[in-house]
C-alpha cells in the first residue's frame, strides 16, 4: 500500500510511525511544505522566554531520523498543491526548484494543522506584526524583540498568554488585548479574573473588552488603535486570537466540511472520501460531553488521532474515536491553571441543566511545609455526571484536572469521586483529597444537606429574598477585608448568638473560602434557620468584583 501524509508534527509524524510498526511493506511519503516534521510546538514560548535553552531540543525528529529509524520518505519544502481524489494522486510544488510533479496514493492522510487567524483589518500586513505557529515563526519573534522593549500580544488565549509570560520574564514590557470580557476562553470568569489579578502582580498589562480596529506603522513603532478610541505604542506586536483549522486543500477536493470549518471525519477518523484520512488540528470532532461537533486544536487529541488512523487504514476500520474533552494546561509564571470537559459558558450555550461547586484545598497536609491552595471548581449534573472541571493553584493542578479527566473519560459520577482513592503521605496529599472534597460537596448539594448562592448570583438574592449577609471569619479576617454590607460572627461564636437570628428571614452565610461558611449554615439549618453559603466564599468573591 502507498500511504502519503500531508504535514507532519503531531497527528502526521505519529501516524506514520505507528504505520511504520504496524507493517514494513508499506511505502509511506510524509509531506510538509516547511522545514521542520516533527517538532515541539507546544515548547516554542518557552525557548522565546530563554526557559528552554537549546532549540535543538525542540526538534523532534529530522527528515533524515526518520528514515534511519522508520525508513519513511520525507520530503520538507515540498507543498501539496491540489488532491486529485478520482485519480487517487497528488500535485505537489519542491518549494525550492518550484519543480511540480505528481504523486499517486491508495491511501491519503490529511494532518495540516491550524493556521494563525489574521483578520483583515487596516495594517495587518505590517512587517512588526508576528504570529507563532513553527519554529521559523518563533525564531523571527526572538529575533525581532532582541533590542525592543514595548511588545503588544493581541489574544489573551493560551498561546498569547505563554508569550506574554516569556516575554515579561525577559524583561520587556507587555500589553495583553483581549476582545473579550476575559482571557483563557477554556476556564469560567471568575478563574480568568483570578489569573488577571496575578498578571498585574508580574507586572504584565492585560486589556480585556478591548479590540484592535487598525494597526499604522510609525518610523520605528507601530501604534494600536483600539475599538475604545484609544491607541497604544509599542515596538512590535504578537497576534494570537486563535487558529483557523486548514481547510483549502480538502475544500477543492470535495470534501466535505463540518459546521465549525474543519473538516468532517465519521468515528474512524475518514474523510466524506473513504480513501482520505484526516488528523488534528484541521479536523472536526465530537465533544465527549454531548457529542456536540467542535475544533479543539490540542496535542493530545492530534496524537491520539494519529495512532488511531494508523490502525485504520493497516487493520480495517476497527478502532472509533471517541470524542475528546478538551482537557488542557497553562503555566503563567508561578500559577497553573488547568481545566477538562465544558464550563458554566458552554454549558448556557448548550442548554445543559447544572450545577457547579467550587472548593478551595491545599495541595497537600497544610501542617507540611510548603502547602499552598487550589482552588477547585466542578459542573455536573442532577443525575451526578461529571460534566467540566477548572483548577488553579502553585501546585498539584495537573493531578487535580487529569483525575477528573479520567472520571470524566470513565462515566464516574460525582459519588464515584468520594471513592478514588489516590496516594497519601504530608509531602504530596491530604488524607482527603480535593477531587474526594469536590465528590462530598456535590453529594451534600445534590442531598440538599448543602444550599450556595454563587458569586454572580449574590446580589440579586439578596435583594429578592431580603437576605441577610453574614460573615463568619475571625474580626481580624473580616477588617481586612469583606463583602459590604456584611454582618461579622465567628463561626465559633455561633452557637452563642442563635438568639440574634430570625426564623422568619433568609441568610446569606460566607467565610474565606466555603469550609466555615458550610459548618455554620449546618449549625443554622439544624435550628431551623433558613440559611445559603456563598459558593467559593470571600476567596473567590473578591478578585470577580475588584
Amino acid at each position: 500500500m502507498k500511504i502519503l501524509i500531508i504535514g507532519g508534527v503531531a497527528g502526521g509524524a505519529t501516524a506514520a510511525a505507528r504505520l511504520r510498526r504496524l507493517s514494513e511493506e508499506n511505502e509511506i511519503i510524509i509531506f510538509e511544505k516547511g522545514e521542520h516534521v516533527s517538532f515541539a510546538n507546544c515548547g516554542l514560548p518557552y525557548h522565546i522566554g530563554g526557559v528552554i535553552v537549546e532549540r535543538s531540543k525542540l526538534l523532534l525528529n529530522t527528515p533524515t531520523s526518520l528514515k534511519t529509524r522508520f525508513n519513511l520518505d520525507v520530503r520538507i519544502f515540498n507543498e501539496v498543491l491540489k488532491i486529485n481524489n478520482k485519480e487517487k494522486t497528488v500535485e505537489v510544488r519542491n518549494v525550492i526548484t518550484n519543480e511540480i510533479y505528481i504523486e499517486t496514493y491508495d491511501t491519503l492522510l490529511l494532518s495540516p494543522g491550524a493556521e494563525p487567524f489574521r483578520p483583515n483589518i487596516p495594517g495587518i500586513d505590517s512587517n512588526k506584526i508576528m504570529t507563532l505557529r513553527n519554529v521559523a515563526d518563533m525564531d523571527r519573534i526572538i529575533a525581532k524583540t532582541k533590542n525592543l522593549k514595548n511588545i503588544a500580544v493581541v489574544g489573551g488565549g493560551f498561546i498569547g498568554l505563554e508569550v506574554a509570560e516569556n516575554l515579561v520574564e525577559k524583561g520587556l514590557n507587555v500589553t495583553v488585548i483581549e476582545l473579550g470580557n476575559q482571557v483563557m476562553a477554556p476556564v469560567d470568569y471568575e478563574f480568568a479574573k483570578m489569573v488577571q489579578h496575578h498578571a498585574v502582580a508580574k507586572n504584565l498589562n492585560i486589556l480585556v473588552n478591548t479590540g484592535v480596529e487598525a494597526f499604522e506603522d510609525k518610523n520605528n513603532e507601530i501604534e494600536l488603535k483600539l475599538n475604545n478610541g484609544g491607541t497604544i505604542l509599542a515596538d512590535a506586536v504578537v497576534f494570537a486570537i486563535g487558529v483557523k483549522p486548514e481547510n483549502a486543500l480538502a475544500k477543492s477536493a470535495g470534501l466535505e466540511l463540518g459546521v465549525t470549518g474543519g473538516i468532517a471525519v465519521n468515528e474512524f477518523m475518514q474523510t466524506s472520501d473513504p480513501n482520505i484520512y484526516a488528523v488534528g488540528d484541521a479536523v472536526e470532532v465530537a465533544h465527549f460531553i454531548n457529542q456536540a461537533k467542535v475544533l479543539i486544536p490540542l496535542a493530545w487529541p492530534a496524537n491520539r488521532q494519529g495512532r488511531i488512523v494508523a490502525d485504520n487504514i493497516t487493520r480495517g476500520n476497527k478502532i472509533s474515536n471517541k470524542g475528546t474533552l478538551g482537557t488542557s494546561i497553562i503555566k503563567f509564571f508561578d500559577l497553573t491553571v488547568g481545566a477538562t470537559g465544558l464550563n458554566e459558558k458552554l454549558l448556557k450555550r448548550y442548554n445543559i441543566p447544572y450545577r457547579t461547586v467550587t472548593v478551595t484545598r491545599a495541595n497537600h497536609a497544610s501542617y507540611y511545609p510548603g502547602a499552598t491552595n487550589i482552588v477547585l471548581k466542578m459542573n455536573f449534573g442532577e443525575d451526578g455526571t461529571i460534566y467540566g472541571a477548572q483548577a488553579l493553584g502553585q501546585e498539584g493542578v495537573d493531578k487535580r484536572i487529569d483525575v477528573i479527566a479520567t472520571a470524566i473519560k470513565g462515566n464516574l459520577t460525582i459519588h464515584d469521586l468520594q471513592e478514588i482513592e489516590v496516594a497519601y503521605a504530608p509531602p504530596y496529599n491530604s488524607a482527603k483529597d480535593p477531587v474526594n472534597i469536590l465528590g462530598y460537596v456535590a453529594e451534600n448539594m445534590l442531598n440538599d444537606d448543602v444550599r450556595f448562592v454563587n458569586y454572580d448570583q449574590l446580589v440579586e438574592y439578596l435583594s429578592t429574598e431580603n437576605a441577610i449577609l453574614i460573615d463568619v471569619r475571625t474580626k481580624k479576617e473580616f477588617e481586612n477585608g469583606a463583602i459590604p454590607n456584611a454582618i461579622n460572627m465567628d463561626v465559633d461564636t455561633l452557637r452563642e448568638n442563635l438568639d440574634f437570628f430570625d426564623k422568619n428571614k433568609k441568610y446569606v452565610i460566607y467565610c474565606q473560602i466555603g469550609l466555615r461558611g458550610y459548618l455554620a449554615q449546618r449549625i443554622l439549618r439544624n435550628n431551623n434557620i433558613y440559611s445559603v453559603n456563598l459558593n467559593g466564599g470571600y476567596g473567590l468573591w473578591k478578585p470577580v468584583n475588584s
